[in-house]
């Protein structure tokens, strides 16, 4: 059952302050640290569906997909500054069932084609 999306938590001195669900996501991690991030979110009472919902619905992430390997979830996101990417990735961070993230700048631009099944 997926629960709605939420405020975030408050911000206290040392970042965000895990609300109750983030509390049952460590509890689960305690147990097992290798336990799959569809199987916390079972655990706690979101689906993973829920979790992309949520990330899909910022506006400055442009897109979300499911991935194999490395990876549950690749999302690209376009900032104006640093600024506004900390601020999105402790939006980010603050979702359910979001264990880790992992920041990758693009330095330049090289080649960037969109030729997919058309010739």
């Amino acid at each position: 059952m997926a629960r709605s999306p939420r405020a975030l938590p408050a911000q206290g001195p040392g970042g965000v302050v895990p609300d109750d669900i983030s509390k049952q996501i460590i509890e689960q991690l305690q147990q097992d640290g290798r336990r799959s991030y569809a199987a916390i979110g079972k655990a706690v009472g979101l689906s993973e569906a829920a979790v992309l919902l949520q990330l899909a619905d910022m506006d400055e992430i442009d897109y979300v997909v499911i991935t194999a390997g490395s990876f549950d979830v690749l999302a690209e996101v376009v900032c104006e500054d640093d600024d506004q990417l900390l601020e999105i990735l402790g939006r980010v961070r603050a979702v359910p069932c979001v264990t880790s993230t992992e920041t990758f700048v693009y330095l330049k631009l090289r080649k960037q084609t969109y030729s997919w099944g058309t010739r």
